[in-house]
């Protein structure tokens, strides 16, 4: 007599979708009310009152659907990337070797693109991005099997710009439109948390594209997304082409070197800044390596499809808890250090111990809510202490240690064998835990001087 032994997948139920959609609704849906009862004299972020002039409202309007659809260029590749390599019967071995020339590329070049970008102006690096990414999409439907290295190499280029262009890019074309500093930090605010927003639901989005180009049928479908990306970045380069011509002052490299050297490498508390950040990608990119493998680890299965997005709406929700604490007179680096903390003491537990899905998956979404907010307060620090004329180039560079790290660890792992998963986790953990100690000494450091809200300007006139 057989035995027949019933397999279980694990998958979220659809509550906890409909849990994070409303959740996301009433924290959008009553921010106004309570605005109008905790703070009535002061101006806030709210989306449906700003005394801005006109062309704020219609830029940060064209900016967020620009940022969108960058966002699902980059996720595209993010959930086909993989199911790609997979399809042509890449080995392990080789997918880490692709791997490490693009953490590698990000290292070596893309930590230098920011520098450019200040040099030579910002938007003309958002189009960078999108031809970077119609030179994939046209090399992958051109070539019957495409050398994934060279594609590797361009997406990794376009992921290091979009992480700095389109924030200094937003940060300095909202300086020409609104010139009340009160107005400026109100609506920087708002863009920066809607970024995060916008960002979470076009990578939700990425996937839904790529899934329905793909459909069932294997091999017609395999070159469905190159299609999509070409017509994507077509169409952006298009709206970057015809509106916002972006012009601003530049600096020459000579009076750029010496402006970074003093207000950049001489300021301490962007040092601190470029630590916290450094840390906070270090365990991002830690995460999304090794998130699959941790669920399955014990040979359980589960529809990583399904709990993809659930993480997404998880920073979704993160994000929309940002306006909140903005207003509720809470100090920036208190809420950093908070949450920097919090997600480090997750990945402690996951790193050290036996879960099950379910409670891994909970806190998988609580590290992305935790993210969501992150991201806003960041950037709001970044216009506090960075000058925007100099932004791109910190940026770019603080993402240079996280980079190197992130290479010495998949050789170790990927090539030696000499670290485990669990290792790889406990050290984004101890990462977080650093980022919180910077954020506590940034705060006692902004308590020695004054800390002006304006970016400083290295201009002269």
């Amino acid at each position: 007599m057989g035995i027949v032994i019933e397999t279980f997948i694990w998958e979220p139920s659809s509550s906890v979708f409909i849990f994070i959609f409303f959740s996301s609704f009433l924290l959008l849906s009553l921010f106004p009310f309570y605005l109008s009862k905790h703070a009535p004299t002061t101006k806030s972020s709210s989306l449906s009152d700003h005394p801005f002039s006109s062309s704020s409202p219609r830029f940060q309007l064209y900016f967020l659907l620009l940022y969108s659809l960058a966002s699902v260029l980059d996720g595209l590749w993010l959930v086909y990337g993989e199911f790609e390599l997979v399809y042509y019967g890449i080995s392990k071995e080789d997918t880490v070797t692709f791997m490490l020339i693009g953490f590698g590329a990000a290292l070596f070049v893309g930590s230098l693109l920011g520098l450019v970008s200040d040099l030579i102006g910002r938007k003309k690096t958002c189009l960078v991005f999108f031809i970077l990414h119609l030179i994939v999409g046209i090399w992958k439907m051109v070539a019957p099997s495409p050398s994934f290295w060279v594609a590797n190499l361009c997406l990794s280029l376009a992921t290091s710009i979009f992480s700095f262009s389109f924030e200094t890019w937003a940060v300095v074309e909202h300086d020409k439109v609104d010139s009340k500093p009160g107005h400026r930090q109100d609506i920087l605010n708002e863009t920066f948390w809607l970024m995060t927003f916008f960002e979470s639901a076009s990578l939700i989005g990425s996937q839904v594209i790529g899934n329905w180009m793909v459909g069932g049928n294997l091999e017609k479908g395999i070159g469905s997304p190159s299609i999509a990306a070409t017509l994507l970045a077509i169409l952006g380069i298009a709206c970057m082409s015809r509106h916002y011509d972006g012009t601003t002052k530049i600096m020459t490299f000579k009076d750029y070197r010496m402006s970074f050297s003093v207000y950049i490498l001489g300021d301490r508390r962007i040092w601190l800044l470029a630590c916290a950040q450094a840390c906070l990608h270090f365990s991002i990119a830690v995460f999304w390596i090794l998130w699959a493998p941790t669920l399955v680890a014990d040979g359980r299965e589960a529809f990583l499809g399904l709990i993809y997005p659930c993480l997404l709406g998880a920073r979704m929700l993160g994000s929309t808890v940002f306006p909140w604490l903005i207003n509720a007179s809470l100090r920036t680096e208190d809420c950093l250090t908070c949450a920097f903390v919090v997600q480090a003491l997750l990945l402690s537990i996951i790193a050290y111990d036996y879960e099950e899905i379910g409670v891994l998956v909970t806190q998988f979404s609580l590290y992305h809510a935790c993210i969501g907010l992150i991201l806003p307060l960041l950037a709001r620090l970044r216009t506090m202490y960075v000058p925007n004329e100099l932004r791109g180039g910190m940026i770019s560079l603080s993402l240079a240690p996280a980079n190197a790290a992130i290479l010495f660890i998949l050789m170790q792992r990927g090539y030696y064998r000499t670290i485990e998963n669990s290792t790889m986790i406990a050290f984004a953990a101890v990462g977080l835990f650093m980022a919180a100690g910077c954020m506590y000494v940034l705060k006692r450091e902004a308590f020695k001087g004054d800390m002006k809200e304006e970016p400083i300007s290295t201009f002269k006139d």
